[in-house]
């Protein structure tokens, strides 16, 4: 081979690479907002609207900030569910402070993905409620029994005891008793 084909052949692999990590990063959320959207779905309804969706995940996602928020703080932990210390010093998927607070442009494509694949429904009035089907219940319940799923499984369900609010309420907690995760210009990493 020449280095011209060596070259080629090398950058090939790394989009290669870059497109694999990529589709399991998607994969990734996809199955944390599933497990989320499963565990807030009852027969009456299901997780109302974006903001609530939002607020909720970035409180999964950064479970030290969730900690704060906690009646108990730390000592509110299920068995098993507290943050690590690698946790309480990192997050394991950055959000972006915007308009209303945290966010994460793959809300969209991620609830269409879901949906496409009938995991979710959702309405599409002026706040969408999303709940999961009975085919995505049920590959929530698998994923939750799941070793690698587990404590994420365990931290919904403690956010759903004390978080079970409105989208607003939620934000408004966040304002008001975590500024450090809104006080920053749109558009940066929280």
């Amino acid at each position: 081979m020449t280095p011209s084909a060596d070259f080629e052949t090398a950058v090939a692999r790394m989009r290669t690479q870059r497109r694999q990590a990529e589709q399991r990063e998607i994969h990734y959320h996809e199955a944390r907002i599933l497990l989320l959207i499963s565990q807030f779905t009852t027969p009456k309804g299901g997780l109302d609207g974006l903001t609530k969706l939002a607020k909720l995940d970035f409180l999964l996602r950064y479970p030290a900030m969730l900690e704060r928020l906690l009646p108990g703080g730390e000592a509110s932990w299920p068995v098993g569910a507290a943050p690590t210390s690698p946790e309480r010093l990192a997050v394991e998927s950055r959000m972006i402070r915007y308009k209303y607070g945290p966010w994460d442009q793959r809300y969209y494509s991620v609830l269409g993905s879901l949906a496409a694949r009938s995991l979710i429904v959702y309405s599409n009035s002026a706040r969408a409620e999303f709940r999961a089907t009975p085919q995505g219940a049920s590959a929530a319940s698998s994923l939750a029994a799941t070793p690698e799923w587990a404590v994420v499984a365990s931290r919904i369900k403690l956010l759903k005891r004390h978080f079970n609010k409105s989208g607003s309420a939620l934000k408004k907690i966040i304002y008001d008793r975590l500024p450090d995760a809104v006080d920053r210009p749109w558009r940066t990493e929280i």
